[in-house]
């Protein structure tokens, strides 16, 4: 069947979870995995296994909405065999080598508002980038869609935009081998 002169081809099936309460950490670890793998239950119990003895768990809400920390994140993609790379923002965008790695989480600082009225806290929130079919997306949750960032070039640009705000921590999302040759890093 051929398609309508002007008409342009269908977009790859990019999966996106769109956020929930403060589940960011789960919406960008099954974004960048692109399938559902994790939920609130599972980073539930990987935030015990972390800290068996603590009533009250330092590594999520004590409201138990949500809002995990780094720690899970890490722990859910290493019981993947995965492994994560802090990027050292000191080192020029050109020496990620993007090819090598699978996809990226950010956390970035999120503004708190009630209504239109803006609150002087700050809180965290985890963003999900990932090729798809050779484009980058960015799957943040807040998004009603994906947004697509382009080739490499765009997903550099959108990652030292995201680092000039400061605050802004870049994860990697790399194979064990990748982490192990060190080869996530450009030393052309």
């Amino acid at each position: 069947m051929s398609q309508a002169p002007g008409a342009q081809p269908n977009p790859p099936s990019v999966y996106h979870e769109r956020q929930r309460l403060e589940l960011c950490a789960v919406h960008a670890l099954n974004n960048v995995l692109q399938q559902q793998l994790f939920s609130q239950e599972a980073a539930d119990e990987i935030c015990k296994r972390l800290a068996p003895d603590s009533r009250l768990n330092p590594h999520r809400s004590l409201l138990g909405t949500g809002n995990y920390d780094v720690n899970v994140i890490m722990a859910a993609l290493q019981g993947l065999g995965l492994a994560t790379v802090w990027w050292d923002r000191r080192r020029p965008l050109s020496q990620l080598a993007l090819p090598q790695v699978l996809g990226l989480i950010l956390n970035l600082p999120s503004p708190m508002s009630l209504g239109l009225l803006s609150l002087p806290l700050r809180r965290r929130h985890w963003v999900a980038l990932r090729q798809v079919d050779g484009v980058y997306y960015n799957l943040d949750s807040k998004l009603r869609a994906p947004e697509v960032l382009g080739d490499e070039d765009g997903v550099r640009a959108f990652l030292a935009a995201a680092l000039a705000q400061g605050l802004c921590e870049v994860l990697l999302v790399v194979t064990k081998e990748v982490e192990e040759k060190g080869c996530w890093l450009r030393t052309d």
